[in-house]
């Protein structure tokens, strides 16, 4: 903790933020330590567009794991982060998570490099929707659906068997009745051109690079830390687990992030 205060201090940092940040509010990640052994593969871009099974699939999953993701609080690891961006010790951050806890934690500055699952749009006529509004439609069309019992699984989403899966009816756009996607990053997706922008921009500002609670797997992060070292700014990395960047950080702290961050942000801000 002391090396890390002294990487960061006086410095400005930026914050590139994984899954790892939210496992303590009870979202599951695909890759940490507790989940990497039965981590399943998420629904692909290309079967959400091309398959309507597949998009069958993916809305009765989501359906059962809305209201628990929907319902999860900020830990100790956002609290962390927003009050050392209030305190000045912190830029920005760019996340690559979907849940909006940073926003409900305070923090103001935040890049959501996959988007966010609190709205959908319809790929037909690109009208939005709240996914709270989506889900009251998607209950009514599936009266008595079960959701005691079925496990939680990451990005807001659950372990339906496929028998199960074949019943249920999925919702169209309320303006044309079109393919609604939730507002993120799928896998095997680009990320927008203005979204990428947003996150290089504030990259540029920064003298260090804060990874939390990321293994860095997927490039779309991972390239953050790529283009650090290119440029010789220091990269320092909390997660608990090895990470992709490992090989270019200059300092690595293998511990759960909600235990790090409120504590490094106590000690920032007392002498901030």
């Amino acid at each position: 903790m002391d090396a890390l205060e002294q990487m960061l201090r006086g410095r400005r940092v930026v914050a590139l933020v994984g899954a790892g940040c939210s496992t303590a509010s009870g979202i599951p990640d695909y890759r940490g330590p507790k989940t990497r052994h039965k981590a399943r593969n998420p629904i692909q871009f290309r079967t959400f567009i091309g398959e309507e099974a597949g998009r069958q699939r993916y809305w009765a999953r989501a359906m059962v794991g809305w209201p628990r993701f929907r319902a999860a609080e900020p830990n100790p690891a956002h609290g962390g982060l927003a009050g050392l961006e209030h305190a000045g010790a912190l830029r920005g951050l760019i996340t690559q998570n979907v849940d909006r806890l940073h926003h409900r934690a305070g923090s103001r500055r935040v890049v959501e490099l996959h988007g966010a699952l609190h709205e959908v749009i319809c790929l037909d006529c690109g009208s939005v929707e709240a996914r709270d509004s989506l889900q009251q439609r998607l209950e009514a069309l599936n009266p008595g659906w079960a959701h005691a019992g079925i496990e939680a699984a990451p990005d807001g989403d659950a372990e339906l068997s496929g028998a199960v899966i074949e019943r249920f009816r999925v919702a169209g756009c309320l303006a044309c009745g079109g393919v609604l996607k939730p507002r993120v990053v799928f896998f095997g997706e680009n990320v927008p051109p203005d979204v990428t922008a947003d996150a290089w921009s504030l990259f540029d500002e920064a003298e260090v690079l804060l990874v939390v609670g990321s293994s860095l797997t997927v490039f779309s992060g991972y390239r953050f830390v790529r283009k650090a070292a290119q440029r010789g700014v220091p990269v320092a990395i909390v997660n608990l687990g090895p990470t992709r960047g490992d090989p270019l950080a200059q300092l690595r702290v293998d511990d759960r992030v909600e235990v790090v961050m409120p504590a490094l942000a106590e000690v920032l801000m007392r002498g901030s």
